[in-house]
């Protein structure tokens, strides 16, 4: 059975969804996470499709089409076909026309795949035989159930048309980081839109210090402090320290998890070590700084 699913009992109609965190980076090296995205499920219509599993799906590029289980459908949104992270021919042969989906011509060039977002609606009466009966040794619900499962039952796609980005190479990472501070971003996605509240940890942090700094097209989060630097198209996290003459651009700062004193800075430099932050008179361009943890 795959890990993270238990057997619902209740609900006739089940949402499942995998976990997609983006990069981590700790003891361990670099952990790789998949996509960040932003959804109304109020719009992905299931029931009244007669649909026994629904499929959350997008065009994708060329690109990005290998690292996904890739769909075909009919003219009624039904699929047809499923090809788990294809690649060479197995790739070519899941090309569709996706202006059948609404794009124009020159984004459906661009976008010539149907990819699987790893979201899922499916009948309870459904998943349970699927689990329980055929697959109840698979480890894993896209690569071994769904690709089976479109040839038995009815499964359709729902084209999601809303605010997604690939998070799954470091590249990507950061960009779609730096992309929430381009105004151009704004009529995607925004974290001052008050019909899609952001809920995170409260932090209880005191607001930002700036002194004597030059800060463009940037995002600086609660408890900073900037001493005489520049901060350009950069995304600043909690508690960030950074000191005079630093220059950051294109960078992707994580923060840290606690301050240190001026006393305390004092004595580290006075022994030859780091304090928390970014040190006087550093010139940093196209980076992501890890937290600095405590």
């Amino acid at each position: 059975m795959p890990r993270g699913l238990a057997y619902p009992t209740r609900s006739e109609h089940l949402l499942i969804m995998k976990i997609a965190c983006g990069f981590k980076f700790g003891m361990r090296g670099l952990e790789k996470g998949g996509e960040v995205f932003a959804s109304s499920f109020g719009s992905l219509r299931h029931r009244r499709s007669g649909a026994e599993i629904t499929i959350s799906c997008l065009p994708v590029d060329d690109r990005r089409a290998s690292d996904f289980g890739l769909v075909k459908i009919d003219n009624a949104g039904r699929l047809i076909s499923f090809s788990e992270k294809p690649k060479g021919v197995n790739l070519t042969a899941m090309h569709v026309d996706t202006t059948l989906l609404g794009l124009s011509r020159e984004e459906a060039q661009k976008k010539p795949y149907i990819a699987s977002m790893g979201i899922y609606v499916i009948k309870k009466d459904v998943l349970l035989n699927l689990l329980r009966c055929q697959f109840p040794m698979a480890n894993d619900f896209g690569c071994e159930i769904i690709p089976a499962a479109a040839k038995e039952c009815i499964v359709k796609a729902y084209i999601f048309n809303d605010y997604w980005e690939d998070i799954g190479t470091i590249r990507s990472f950061l960009e779609a980081n730096l992309a929430l501070t381009d105004d151009i971003c704004l009529s995607r996605f925004s974290f001052y839109d008050d019909t899609r509240p952001i809920c995170t940890s409260r932090r209880n942090l005191p607001p930002s210090m700036i002194n004597d700094s030059k800060v463009m097209d940037s995002i600086i989060s609660h408890g900073c402090v900037l001493d005489n630097c520049s901060i350009e198209h950069s995304v600043i996290g909690l508690r960030s320290h950074i000191g005079s003459n630093v220059s950051l651009k294109d960078t992707v700062m994580f923060g840290a998890d606690f301050y240190e004193a001026d006393v305390e800075r004092s004595r580290l430099l006075a022994e030859g070590r780091v304090p928390i932050g970014i040190g006087e008179n550093t010139t940093i361009r196209k980076c992501i700084i890890d937290k600095m943890h405590g």
